[in-house]
């Protein structure tokens, strides 16, 4: 992973100090609110509804075991004792003190971690696969290039105050468990013609109010453009976004006025001038990137002999085996596999994980991966290089933590925003509803009969739980002082990218686990044989799901 040098450390414990004298004078009165608001979103803070939240910055999802154990330390003795994976790959605290934040910044420091640019209008944290690096289907490790955009993007001062927030994903694999078409700008690492590799761009994608998937800008742009590209993609919005609306601010709203055309033709104008020029990547430090991403020396490992005795493993317990089979995936080197770790067991809100779960974790990424960990935007975590001979020990360890649950890419594998207990911008509560539908859908064997299903919770328009997105996404809307929920089908997050199709009225929390349940019932009538849901709806369309959910809820 990325190492800090002495510049790295400099910038970031100037800005503690910086931020610790910003809060002093806030409190004493020297700074108003709104003085205060715009320093304080500098470094991650937030007013939420019942107490400050602090967003802390993972780049990519890539933690350390030492970074793990300081989050436990922090969410210990600055927090109630738990962290929340959000889903954009970073962690955030719920309860910290606003006196209290300089310290934790100060901690975060000491471990190369800080919370800058994880709010305000400015370029937020790339994010990208959290296989990365390990995965079987995966062109090129994608993370130095989330790195390089990472280094130009931090503290940029051409881009500190954009139109509004600004998010960027990376992916370098066959399947896209990145979402790139659901960003302002999407980076894909593919082939050309010849077999040369660069990247397909796409920019103007986003959720919230109006969600759109992403334009293909550029088919394919050499690898020592990408930031010269990214820069007048970022030129052209500073220029000409909307500053007037923030609900019309979004990249995506420029490109669907202007047309993709005439912003491609803005972009590759804006480009001609920086083409070449000073951010042009150099072979030197293209591969000084990548050299913080060697692999970690992996044992020499018969492979088919460790598929074999997992095989027999898995027989011989089965409920280890549905673990194996839901919870890790195939790695490019032989013997080895990459763990995901739900954060989604019932009865806990998803995403949050304890002090003491944090402790545990960074135990076992020092005793079974090398001492990495890796954030997820589903909310779960990743422990991505666990030789499998080791499978069956790390499994106990984690089902006596709580952290076994086999139902990753599964409907109880809820994204799901923190939404009315938290935010102060939320119409609805959303952990509630999570909650229900994982008490509702607890029998393994119906789980995994229905197969993958993904199911997003939003507590508002912007979207944070992705749910346009999910295959069934659910919304928190105000319905005359009241909470209810509105629900879509269709969305989909992979290449073939889609937004989902709203069902029709809205439903109350009491009625929305019946209202989900109506709608598995209605896949299961309708699939063929081996049809995912996504498949069965593309198929047969919308109206079947309404016809079935509204005779019975209405």
């Amino acid at each position: 992973m990325y190492l800090y040098d002495q510049y790295d450390q400099r910038i970031v414990d100037e800005r503690v100090a910086q931020f610790r004298d910003q809060t002093r004078r806030f409190l004493a009165g020297e700074l108003s609110a709104a003085e205060f608001l715009p320093l304080r979103l500098q470094n991650g803070l937030y007013v939420q509804r019942l107490a400050p939240m602090l967003r802390i910055a993972v780049p990519y999802g890539l933690l350390s075991s030492t970074q793990l154990r300081k989050l436990a330390h922090i969410s210990r003795h600055y927090d109630k004792g738990y962290a929340h994976v959000s889903t954009r790959q970073n962690i955030q605290l719920n309860w910290p003190q606003l006196e209290e934040v300089p310290d934790i910044l100060e901690e975060l420091a000491s471990v190369q971690m800080h919370a800058i640019q994880t709010s305000g209008n400015c370029i937020r944290n790339t994010t990208t696969d959290q296989f990365a690096g390990v995965a079987a289907d995966e062109r090129e490790d994608p993370r130095p290039w989330c790195e390089i955009i990472r280094q130009w993007s931090t503290l940029h001062p051409e881009f500190a105050f954009l139109p509004r927030k600004f998010k960027i994903a990376v992916c370098a694999s066959e399947q896209d468990r990145a979402a790139i078409h659901a960003h302002d700008i999407g980076v894909e690492l593919l082939a050309n013609a010849a077999g040369e590799y660069g990247f397909k761009v796409l920019a103007g994608g986003g959720l919230g109010r109006t969600p759109v998937i992403g334009s293909v800008i550029s088919e394919w742009l050499e690898k020592r453009h990408l930031l010269t590209y990214l820069e007048a993609i970022l030129r052209v919005y500073n220029q000409h976004g909307r500053r007037d609306n923030k609900y019309k601010a979004r990249i995506k709203i420029l490109v669907k006025a202007m047309g993709v055309e005439a912003f491609r033709d803005a972009v590759e104008r804006e480009w001609a001038l920086l083409k070449d020029g000073p951010s042009t990547l150099t072979d030197e430090e293209i591969a000084r990137a990548k050299s913080f991403f060697t692999a970690p020396p992996y044992a020499q490992v018969d492979g088919e002999a460790a598929a074999e005795a997992l095989r027999d493993r898995c027989a011989a317990e089965p409920i280890f085996g549905n673990w194996v089979a839901r919870n890790t995936l195939a790695h490019r080197v032989p013997g080895y596999r990459a763990v995901s770790i739900s954060l989604k067991a019932t009865g806990v809100a998803p995403g949050d994980i304890t002090d003491r779960q944090l402790e545990l974790l960074a135990d076992l990424a020092d005793n079974y991966s090398f001492g990495e960990l890796r954030t997820t935007h589903q909310q779960n975590m990743v422990l991505a290089d666990v030789e499998t001979s080791a499978l069956y020990t790390l499994w106990q360890q984690l089902q006596a933590a709580g952290l076994a649950t086999p139902n990753i890419g599964y409907i109880t594998d809820v994204i799901c925003c923190p939404g009315g207990d938290y935010c102060s911008l939320a119409n609805a509560k959303s952990i509630p509803v999570a909650e229900a539908i994982q008490a509702r859908f607890e029998d393994l064997d119906y789980l995994y009969d229905l197969g993958p299903i993904e199911l997003n919770i939003s507590g508002c328009m912007n979207a944070c739980g992705h749910h346009h997105i999910g295959h069934i996404g659910i919304l928190g809307v105000d319905k005359k002082g009241a909470e209810f929920y509105q629900v879509s089908l269709g969305g989909s997050q992979s290449k073939q990218a889609a937004i989902g199709k709203i069902l029709g009225p809205s439903f109350s929390q009491e009625d929305i686990p019946d209202v989900v349940e109506n709608i598995l019932d209605t896949f299961v009538g309708l699939r063929q044989e081996e049809e995912t849901f996504l498949q069965t709806y593309n198929r047969v369309g919308i109206e079947p799901f309404k016809e079935r959910v509204y005779a019975k809820t209405h």
